[in-house]
């Protein structure tokens, strides 16, 4: 594989840096859920049902919470919307150790209302740095470091919460917020093209929010319904099988292949609409519960397993395609917000058909019923699809002797 395309992009001044940041960042986000679930569990005494009651009261606040800052983002620029959702963050990590249930519910709500947009800010500084013919290696780069970020957040929660005493995980937390908070505050990314600065007024969202990005937002909650689906699915498999010691190297395993797809998706110079890879990828979910045997089950997950990177990197790069720049902090909070509730709704979905029919069946069902979501936005997203004219660069004229 070529990977001239990648150094490149790594080349661009401000690249480096920004995807350093934006690694590090990220882990305090992605170890939230856990974070939260082990510490009602264990610190409060609560029921593992109670404890997902938590997570997913977070979930909701972070759904609403990041077209808001991304809007934020638009409007005021990167320095204030991290100052406060900075802030946000440390008050409310700092505090949670000594709230009651309760009062810790509505703590995480507003902890994913205030939740950083370290996401949509990656993103627009890519697409701000790099060339639109480039984009789509940076975001396939950009697929991978968060792929490493799950990776490491969930784990290093679980260390945190379980070696540490009661709320002192929840301390580390804050301090993780804060220190990515004020590193990426500090370095103060580009969030728009050179030459372009905020509006004195926000474009309409009749302007540029199109069909096409309600069908980009079908799709991304489609991709992520079904990676959650199987990702409880593949563990519930293993454990109805007696080897449930296995299931920590076949999420790894099945991380890998995502990797894999990325870093070869990244070099791809044709265009390629997301909602083709989505149901491509759910389309290959669907026969993996013919699988029998842990070993068979993780290389059925291969197909499905190398089209996870690209389809999130594709939804990204149709992003900026098709709204304009000073809209592209709200349009990558709706596209997270619609990544978060095909989240939340993958792994209830899953479980309800594993305690009906068995795990088997689970996989089947999440891949068609993702099918069918993104059949159903197709129409949407070819009427009137027209691509953003991205602005041309400054050529300055000779002086005319």
């Amino acid at each position: 594989m070529d990977i001239t395309p990648y150094r490149r992009v790594l080349a661009v001044p401000g690249v480096r840096s920004l995807l350093l940041v934006g690694i590090l960042a990220r882990v305090p986000a992605t170890a939230v859920g856990i974070a939260l679930t082990l510490h009602v569990s264990t610190a409060l005494g609560q029921s593992w049902a109670r404890a997902g009651l938590v997570t997913a009261a977070y979930t909701v606040g972070a759904a609403i919470g990041q077209p808001l800052t991304g809007r934020l983002l638009d409007r005021r620029g990167l320095r204030l919307t991290m100052l406060l959702t900075t802030g946000g963050q440390a008050a409310v990590w700092v505090l949670a150790p000594h709230l009651s249930y309760d009062a810790l519910v509505v703590a995480a709500v507003v902890g994913g209302l205030s939740g950083p947009p370290i996401f949509s800010v990656v993103r627009l500084s890519l697409a701000a740095l790099i060339p639109a013919d480039q984009r789509r290696t940076a975001f396939a780069l950009d697929s991978i470091l968060v792929e490493l970020s799950y990776m490491i957040g969930p784990a290093l929660a679980v260390v945190l919460m379980t070696s540490l005493p009661p709320g002192w995980g929840l301390y580390v937390l804050a301090a993780g917020f804060t220190a990515s908070g004020a590193l990426t505050w500090w370095l103060d990314p580009p969030t728009r093209p050179e030459g372009e600065t905020i509006p004195a007024i926000a474009p309409r969202r009749r302007t540029w929010f199109s069909p096409q990005l309600v069908a980009l937002m079908v799709a991304g909650a489609a991709a992520t319904f079904v990676l959650s689906a199987t990702e409880i699915t593949a563990v519930a498999t293993l454990t109805e099988a007696g080897v449930q010691h296995w299931a920590g190297l076949a999420i790894a395993v099945w991380c890998a292949y995502s990797l894999v797809g990325g870093l070869v998706f990244g070099v791809i110079r044709r265009p390629v609409s997301a909602l083709t890879l989505v149901a491509a990828m759910a389309a290959l979910t669907m026969p993996v519960g013919l699988a029998s045997g842990w070993p068979w089950i993780m290389l059925a997950l291969l197909p499905s397993g190398v089209l996870c990177a690209p389809s999130v990197t594709a939804a990204n790069d149709n992003l900026t395609r098709i709204v304009p720049p000073a809209a592209r902090g709200e349009a990558n909070g709706l596209l997270g917000s619609a990544f978060t509730v095909g989240v939340a709704g993958g792994a209830p979905f899953a479980g309800a058909i594993i305690d009906a029919w068995g795990a088997e069946w689970a996989f089947a069902a999440a891949g068609g019923v993702a099918v069918l979501i993104v059949l159903a936005a197709v129409p949407a997203y070819r009427r009137g699809y027209r691509p953003v004219e991205e602005p041309a660069p400054r050529v300055e004229e000779p002086t005319p002797v």
